[in-house]
């Protein structure tokens, strides 16, 4: 649905975007990740043809975004990080304002409207001045503008800053929602609202593409490890000497000794993290070394994340 081909963008010397290409399908909800600074907000505007590149393309639906602009906004709907909100009007009269911008008329308009109110659960404040709604009421309201004119596509740019956790949810389940009908492409930089909603993850750093993968995918293939933290009534040595007969194990190392335990963090490449904790009790206690503590971590998208940003950093 959306073709990005080589997209570079420089404010004076500062390149905020560099060479970036992807592919966005049809029917996918969307992850966009990268630290605060990466070229995110930058990659939208472009997209959504509020910036124009420095150099490459952008196609959406086969229109290129800057040569047949009309015909390629119409087919998806924008919410910026700062909603553009009119705080003296009514959700009602902001959207029936949008719809108009549009090309929405008459009948259609006044469906539409309904739709999106209802979609985006802003009907029972829809008479209300924005200027009075919370943080997550003019969101929904941002969210409602950006569904008027029936877009296949939804572009949404870190929806949830500034929100409380229980108004994250909401825009969260809204997000899901919408994903059943809609192209997503949804950006944060909050890593388990993206693993919570996402089908894929685009992860750039410094306006570069340094992954492009399902969540599950990005774990399996980047992150080799998983974390065992344990802490057992035994010295140093005779832990170690139980360890090195564990295959399983791949390396460890003793975060805190004293007289009577010592504790550790041990690493494995199993998938199969539950099994190996097993086979740790069970070698402990074959040499009557009693474990005290015992907490496994599975490697989740923070892990990738940290991992693939990091290397970024350290390459530059």
């Amino acid at each position: 649905m959306i073709q990005v081909e080589h997209l570079t963008k420089y404010y004076g010397n500062f390149m905020a975007v560099n060479d970036l290409s992807f592919t966005i399908e049809e029917g996918h909800v969307y992850g966009f990740l990268g630290p605060n600074g990466a070229g995110k907000s930058t990659t939208m505007n472009i997209v959504t043809g509020c910036l124009s590149p420095t150099e490459g393309t952008v196609t959406i639906g086969g229109y290129n975004i800057l040569n047949e602009p009309e015909k390629a906004k119409k087919l998806i709907g924008y919410l910026p990080e700062q909603p553009p909100l009119y705080m003296n009007e009514t959700p009602l009269e902001y959207l029936t304002f949008v719809g108009e911008a549009k090309g929405l008329k008459g009948e259609e308009l006044a469906k539409q409207i309904e739709e999106v109110m209802e979609q985006a659960g802003i009907e029972p404040v829809k008479n209300r001045l924005i200027s009075s709604l919370s943080k997550g009421y003019k969101q929904r309201v941002g969210i409602a503008q950006a569904l008027l004119g029936n877009p296949r596509g939804i572009i949404l740019d870190e929806p949830t800053v500034g929100l409380d956790p229980i108004q994250i949810i909401e825009i969260r389940d809204l997000i899901k929602k919408l994903g059943e009908t809609h192209t997503v492409i949804f950006s944060s930089h909050i890593l388990s609202e993206v693993q919570a909603i996402c089908e894929k993850v685009l992860i750039i750093a410094k306006g570069t593409l340094i992954a492009f993968d399902t969540p599950d995918n990005l774990e399996k293939e980047l992150t080799r490890t998983n974390g065992i933290d344990i802490r057992v009534c035994a010295g140093k040595e005779a832990a170690a000497a139980v360890l090195d007969g564990m295959e399983e194990i791949t390396d460890w190392e003793c975060t805190e000794e004293d007289a009577e335990s010592v504790s550790l963090h041990l690493k494995t490449e199993e998938k199969d993290i539950r099994s190996v904790c097993c086979k740790l009790f069970l070698a402990f206690a074959e040499q009557k070394l009693p474990i005290f503590e015992m907490t496994s971590k599975k490697a989740n998208l923070e892990d990738v994340f940290l991992e693939l940003t990091e290397s970024e950093e350290k390459e530059a």
